[in-house]
């Protein structure tokens, strides 16, 4: 119904929408465009709340996995750490800042870790 022509003007809906935005594009230009997005986001932003925008998510995540499957986000994990780990300098930073968040964890007892790793690899040794 949509190529249906409007008989009073002899064109179809989709003509007089691109008709009507070529000339609204050509008096407005692209400030206004990017002014109404703005409000647009805006007034979406205020309808929809932090609950809303975690209900477009959660949607959007169980839409792709069900087009997708569990392969897909293994492929991009995989994908995704190969990418990281080429990055050096990125690996030593998280790997000092997990450091020294162990460290300064009282519930972590790195001694005694250490301890019991020795004592098991003591007693690995005696039985040989």
């Amino acid at each position: 119904m949509a190529e249906e022509k409007d008989k009073r003007g002899g064109m179809t809906v989709e003509e007089a929408g691109r008709k009507g935005g070529e000339a609204t594009a050509n008096t407005h230009g692209r400030e206004f465009y990017e002014e109404i997005g703005q409000k647009g986001g805006e007034a979406r932003k205020e309808q929809l709340g932090p609950e809303g925008y975690a209900e477009l998510g959660r949607k959007g995540g169980e839409a792709t996995s069900e087009k997708h499957g569990p392969e897909f986000y293994s492929e991009i994990g995989r994908k995704g750490g190969e990418s990281v780990s080429q990055d050096r300098q990125h690996m030593q930073e998280i790997g000092r800042k997990g450091g020294e968040a162990r460290a300064d964890d009282p519930d972590i007892k790195s001694g005694e870790t250490g301890r019991k790793g020795g004592e098991a690899r003591q007693s690995g040794r005696d039985k040989e």
